[in-house]
């Protein structure tokens, strides 16, 4: 089992930054892939990035630029750096790691919690 805890999230003003971390603990052989999502009040949630565990990342357009994705593999904590903020960044961030198992050859999935990100206008 894999738990995960986030950190980071709030209220800022348009154009500001936040940083938002994310910490898996518990039972695995290895994280993989890390990443975060986002889901706004009456939208689906949506990829917001990715990063695999050597480092390659993948950032959805609406956020290229501006937002940057990094891990550490030592301490499995995955980050989202978010600058230059929208009131369209607006919504629930999830965390999200696929970890393997000690004996299992498929990586499970995992959910954070969630944390709020509210930008002001």
């Amino acid at each position: 089992q894999v738990h995960l805890v986030e950190s980071g999230g709030g209220l800022v003003e348009t154009g500001g930054s936040l940083l938002l971390s994310c910490e898996a603990s518990g039972s695995f052989y290895r994280i993989n892939d890390m990443g975060w999502y986002r889901q706004a009040p009456g939208k689906q949630r949506e990829l917001v990035a990715v990063i695999t565990r050597g480092a390659n990342t993948n950032h959805a357009d609406s956020v290229k630029g501006r937002f940057t994705i990094s891990r550490d593999n030592a301490k499995n904590i995955v980050y989202l750096r978010m600058n230059s903020l929208k009131p369209e960044d607006t919504a629930v961030y999830y965390c999200n790691v696929q970890a393997r198992r000690t004996g299992e050859l498929r990586d499970y999935d995992y959910w954070g919690q969630g944390t709020q990100v509210t930008v002001s206008s």
